[in-house]
């Protein structure tokens, strides 16, 4: 015997299956991140079901891991419509705002919806600093994280952001507190210990910034700011041959670098040296 056709009281299910198995095959390519895969199954849900909150939202989530940051948003701004007070889509709107599109003030109107819903949620609050930080509202930022550290006091990020925006203002005491606190978090982070050694320079204490760039060199050796930096500690302290040494390894990586050597006044000391001389010829020759 053949199966009956359906009838017209079973089209509503037959719908609402249709677009289940739509919408769990786009979830499935986009674990797998097969996301152009996935946005065609989530457009065939829609058009099945267009009022349907989560294929917006996993839409906008998939065209946002495509760098489609426009679509993305608008994809949101129809999950939206549907849930307005929903977290996720203001914080995920936030966050393409700030990291993808640099449109800060924007990114800080999203942040203020979503911690509106959720009060308590770091990632809003840190960032909504960092948000702040790029405009230089670096007071407006410090108190961010630390509602930020209210929540979380053990995330290596904004005590490093934290330290930033301190050092930005000039505060470098307040700076080098935040970044020990980050390093103690995280002890083999190539940046924290070259953010403590130009906070050191600052403070005109060349010893503990060239240890500390020296260490972020042993985390990476390709880095020729970290290299410069050092021979400049160096050649503040007298070190001419470490000076020279690190001056070599820095221009090998970047060779640019040498028009600043003959007028940055951290290397007044090695400026009339002739292995210097004779260094700079040989880079003059590289770059023939």
């Amino acid at each position: 015997m053949s199966p009956a056709a359906p009838t017209e009281a079973d089209t509503p299910s037959l719908v609402t299956q249709d677009y289940r198995d739509l919408y769990r095959q786009g979830k499935r390519l986009e674990k797998q991140e097969r996301y152009e895969e996935a946005i065609a199954y989530y457009n065939k849900a829609i058009e099945i079901r267009p009022d349907e909150y989560w294929v917006w939202y996993d839409r906008g989530s998939v065209l946002r891991e495509l760098g489609q940051y426009e679509e993305a948003i608008a994809s949101f701004d129809r999950a939206l419509a549907l849930r307005p007070n929903d977290y996720w889509a203001w914080y995920n709107r936030g966050y393409i705002f700030l990291e993808e599109l640099e449109q800060f003030e924007e990114a800080i109107a999203n942040f203020d919806k979503a911690l509106a819903i959720r009060r308590d949620d770091y990632w809003a609050w840190f960032r909504r600093g960092d948000a702040l930080r790029h405009l230089e509202r670096y007071e407006e930022a410090i108190s961010d994280y630390d509602q930020a550290l209210s929540i979380r006091r053990n995330d290596y990020w904004v005590w490093f952001r934290r330290g930033d925006a301190l050092r930005h203002l000039g505060r470098y005491e307040e700076a080098l507190k935040s970044y020990d606190e980050a390093q103690y978090i995280r002890s083999d982070e190539f940046w924290i210990y070259y953010k403590i050694g130009d906070t050191l320079r600052y403070l005109e204490r060349y010893d503990e910034a060239l240890a500390s760039y020296q260490r972020a060199i042993e985390l990476n050796s390709d880095d020729e700011y970290a290299w410069y930096n050092c021979a400049c500690c160096a050649a503040r302290l007298g070190k001419e041959s470490l000076a020279i040494e690190s001056l070599e390894t820095a221009l090998k990586i970047n060779p640019n670098f040498h028009i600043f050597v003959k007028t940055d006044p951290d290397l007044d000391v090695i400026q009339d040296n002739r292995y210097l001389e004779d260094l700079l010829c040989k880079i003059a020759e590289w770059n023939a």
